[in-house]
């Protein structure tokens, strides 16, 4: 039984026309009549168990909502991105190319998350985080803010990333992440060392201030194995 239909209503969002859904019939919160969000066509939500996807949500390209997962508020899943289980996704939030979210992740405000992402048990992306690469977040993490994650990096907990302002020139922000040792700045990624030496290019305050940051970081990771 489907428990949806496209509407007539339809909107254009790059190059692709989506429609907005129509509850066939009553399921967990969902009333049949209610309106809900726009897919590109019913290959994006499933008609099993109580995924829905409402407000002005956006859902097109290879997407595919599951499970119980709720998408809401003006979030766009696209490409071949993956949501399911009890995963809920709202705001602004984008999720794209080859991600995933499951479990009870829980993703909100500008978050983006693309590239082959995981985000799964009980995390909460919020704010203007950005994760992509490979990265994989699970646990009860909470990444929040300007957080950047990238490449390979594995957060299990929120001691696995830590994010510092760079309060004395551009005000940007920058993360270093724990299982791989790595820090993100914009567009540079790389080690420490790296880092350093990029920031030294830039003027000695910023190569000074980077290394005495990163220095820091080491005594925290050097610490943490005794």
């Amino acid at each position: 039984m489907k428990k949806y239909k496209l509407t007539e209503e339809k909107i254009e969002t790059f190059g692709k026309t989506l429609f907005r859904i129509k509850a066939l019939i009553d399921f967990s919160d969902v009333k049949e009549g209610e309106l809900g969000g726009f897919v590109e066509n019913e290959g994006n939500l499933s008609h099993l168990n109580n995924c829905w996807i409402s407000e002005n949500a956006r859902i097109y390209g290879n997407a595919i909502i599951e499970g119980n997962a709720i998408i809401g508020g003006d979030a766009k899943v696209y490409g071949d991105a993956k949501v399911y289980g009890d995963a809920e996704i709202c705001g602004d939030a984008e999720i794209c190319g080859d991600a995933e979210i499951y479990g009870d992740a829980i993703i909100y405000g500008n978050a983006e998350i693309y590239g082959n992402a995981k985000i799964c048990g009980d995390a909460k992306i919020c704010g203007d985080v950005k994760i992509c690469g490979n990265a994989e977040i699970s646990g009860d993490t909470e990444i929040c803010g300007k957080a950047i994650i990238y490449g390979d990096a594995i957060i299990n907990g929120n001691a696995d990333y830590i994010v510092f302002k760079n309060w004395w020139s551009s005000g940007r922000y920058f993360t270093w992440t724990r299982s791989n040792n790595m820090w993100c700045v914009d567009c540079f990624y790389g080690n420490g060392k790296e880092l350093i030496e990029k920031a030294y290019n830039d003027s000695e305050l910023s190569g000074r201030e980077y290394a005495r940051i990163v220095n820091y970081v080491n005594e925290i990771v050097k610490n943490s194995e005794i």
